[in-house]
C-alpha cells in the first residue's frame, strides 16, 4: 500500500499525520518546532525526519511505501524559501542514505486554507502572533492579504496588539500618556514596573511582545481607556483585510474561517470583531474550519499526486 503524510509546522510545535491514499487517518504524532528561517535547514530536516520515521514505523513502513509527503510551515510564505528546505532537507536525507519520492513545502497559512475548506474555495483569517488572510476563488486563484510581518504588518494580531500596548506602557511611565491599567497588569505578571525594566525586557531579554495581549483584553473588559482604543483600532485594521479579500474574491458571500486563539475563543476582542462584521462587511459568513492544517497538508499531497499522474 501508498501512504500520505500531512505535517503542519509553526513556530513552536511541529504536527505530523499519516493517511492512506484516500486521506483516512492511521496515525499523529508531534515534534518541536519548524520555522526553519529561525532555526535552519538542519535543525528542522532533523525534526521533519524523526516525525516521517515516527510515522513510518507505526505501521512497520519503509519510505517506499510513502508516496508523498507535503509540509507547511512558517516561514515558506514565499515559493524561494519554501524551495530552500525542500532542497536542503533531499540533500540531508541523500546523506543519510533515505529517498522519499515527493517532498514538497507550502506556508503553514496555505494548508490551513486547503483543510478549512476541504480543498473548496473559501477564505482563513489567521491573527496568531502575525496575522494574514488568505483565499481561493471558483476558479481555484490564491489571494493573499496582509502578511507582511511584523515591522511594516500583523495588524491586529497579538503582536500588534503587544506592542501598541507597551507603547502606552512607557508613555505611562515617561508622562507622556494617560493613566492606563496597563502598567499594573504587565508590573503584576511580569514584574516590569519601570522604565528602566521595560527597555531591559524588551532590548536585552527578548522579551515576547504578543504575551502582553490577554493583559489588554482583561484591561478592555474593565474598560481601560488606552486598552479599549487598542482592540478598536486592531479590530479596524481586521475589518479592512476582509474588505479587500471581498473584493479580490468577487462572490455574493465571503466564507471565512478564523484560526487562531485570539479569534477562535470567546472574548472582548473576538465578540468586538464579530459585531464589526455584521455591521461593516454583511456578506461575510464566518464558519468553523472543516479539518485542521495538518489534514490540509493531506489534501493538497492527494491533489499533487493527482496532478503528476495527469
Amino acid at each position: 500500500m501508498s501512504y500520505l503524510i500531512g505535517i503542519d509546522g509553526g513556530g513552536t510545535k511541529t504536527h505530523a499525520v499519516l493517511t492512506n491514499l484516500n486521506g483516512e487517518k492511521l496515525f499523529e504524532c508531534f515534534g518541536g518546532p519548524s520555522n526553519f528561517l529561525i532555526l535552519g535547514t538542519e535543525k528542522v530536516s532533523e525534526t521533519l525526519l524523526t516525525l516521517i520515521d515516527s510515522c513510518k514505523n507505526y505501521l512497520n513502513l519503509s519510505y517506499s511505501d510513502i508516496s508523498f509527503v507535503l509540509l507547511g510551515t512558517t516561514g515558506a510564505g514565499r515559493r524561494t524559501d519554501a524551495e530552500l528546505l525542500e532542497n536542503d532537507f533531499q540533500s540531508y536525507l541523500t546523506l543519510k542514505n533515505i529517498s522519499i519520492k515527493n517532498f514538497r513545502v507550502e506556508s503553514d497559512a496555505r494548508v490551513a486554507l486547503e483543510g478549512a475548506f476541504s480543498g473548496k474555495p473559501g477564505s482563513i483569517l489567521i491573527a496568531g502572533t502575525g496575522s494574514i488572510m488568505f483565499g481561493k476563488d471558483k476558479e481555484g486563484i490564491i489571494h493573499r492579504v496582509g502578511g507582511f510581518g511584523r515591522y511594516i504588518g500583523d495588524e491586529g494580531s497579538g503582536y500588534s496588539i503587544g506592542k501598541k500596548a507597551l507603547t502606552a506602557i512607557a508613555k505611562n511611565f515617561d508622562g507622556r500618556g494617560k493613566k492606563t491599567i496597563l502598567s499594573e497588569l504587565i508590573a503584576e505578571k511580569f514584574e516590569i514596573a519601570s522604565s528602566e525594566k521595560l527597555i531591559t525586557e524588551v532590548y536585552k531579554n527578548n522579551f515576547d511582545v504578543a504575551s502582553v495581549t490577554p493583559l489588554v483584553l482583561q484591561a478592555a473588559e474593565m474598560m481601560d481607556e488606552i486598552a479599549v482604543q487598542i482592540i478598536e483600532s486592531e479590530t479596524d485594521e481586521l475589518i479592512l483585510h476582509l474588505k479587500a479579500m471581498e473584493e479580490k474574491i468577487k462572490e455574493d458571500v465571503l466564507s471565512v474561517a478564523f484560526i487562531g486563539g485570539i479569534l477562535s475563543s470567546k472574548n472582548v476582542y473576538s465578540e468586538l470583531f464579530a459585531t464589526k462584521i455584521k455591521r461593516q462587511v454583511p456578506n461575510c459568513r464566518v464558519k468553523l474550519p472543516d479539518y485542521p492544517p495538518e489534514y490540509g497538508a493531506i489534501l493538497m499531497a492527494q491533489t499533487q499526486l493527482k496532478n503528476s499522474k495527469g
